[in-house]
């Protein structure tokens, strides 16, 4: 949010809003509790965006919420990603009948997703994850399948989680609308909590010195700029997971990337690729 929210000027050029989460979020979820509970939502439609944008005109807006689709304990159960997301989109669409919706998501290895999950679970809940669910087991594809079948008139745009210090600038362009290659603020962001600074200091020197470089040219110079400048402690994960052997968690790996390469392939869905 902070990075979206440096380029509110930038993305003006392209009449795209990025309104503070706070003036929204709570809304949202206000109306969705009311459609879950068989209620009519209680601000919709125009008067919905007249809440969320205090009188802004505007053509795109950016929304961001990690529990959009359900809380943390909802995004997993019995090895199937967020259970509730098609129920979720449709409260959206009911929401904002006459918008059109552009999802966009981050994916992330179940080895490393699973685990995150468990960071603030209590006992029960880590008890119940590791029994019912096996990263080996666990597809995105799966879920955007779900979502491409009940929403096709929906486009979906994802990335990856371990790959976004790398291409956090073309996302960010991408949901603001902005053309490939157009300066934007933030775009390293990412990169600077994973590389040391003087290795940061002398990437952004040297893309200062060759602006003619396009993206991939520009994410073959940070890779060799990370192999050299990385820090060891945020780039390597440390999984607390006991029962997940050395091969299980290479197996989960193995079927991660080819779900990636299923995903790549699905219509209707861009993969934001190093």
């Amino acid at each position: 949010m902070k990075s979206l929210l440096r380029n509110k000027e930038i993305f003006v050029k392209t009449r795209t809003a990025v309104p503070g989460p706070g003036k929204y979020r709570e809304l949202i979820k206000g109306c969705m509790a009311a459609m879950e509970d068989g209620r009519p939502a209680d601000t919709q439609g125009q008067a919905l965006w007249d809440a969320i944008l205090d009188g802004e005109d505007t053509d795109r807006v950016i929304l961001s919420n990690p529990h959009f689709w359900g809380s943390q304990r909802m995004a997993l159960s019995d090895n199937q990603l967020y259970p509730h997301a098609e129920q979720r989109v449709s409260y959206l669409k009911q929401l904002f009948a006459q918008d059109d919706l552009h999802l966009h998501l981050s994916l992330r290895s179940p080895v490393g997703f699973v685990p995150a999950l468990l960071e603030n679970a209590n006992h029960q809940r880590k008890r119940e994850l590791r029994r019912d669910n096996d990263p080996i087991h666990i597809h995105w594809s799966e879920l955007l399948l779900r979502l491409r079948r009940n929403f096709p008139e929906i486009p979906i745009t994802v990335w990856c989680y371990e790959d976004l210090p790398m291409i956090w600038a073309q996302v960010i362009r991408h949901m603001g609308g902005i053309e490939p290659g157009a300066r934007i603020n933030g775009g390293m962001d990412l990169l600077s909590a994973i590389m040391s600074k003087e290795g940061m200091q002398r990437l952004r020197a040297y893309m200062h010195q060759h602006q003619e470089l396009n993206e991939e040219q520009k994410q073959r110079v940070t890779l060799a700029f990370l192999d050299k400048y990385a820090l060891d402690d945020e780039v390597e994960e440390e999984l607390d997971m006991p029962d997940w052997t050395d091969s299980i968690i290479e197996e989960a790996s193995d079927a991660y990337d080819r779900d990636l390469e299923l995903i790549d392939q699905l219509d209707g869905v861009t993969l934001i690729s190093t």
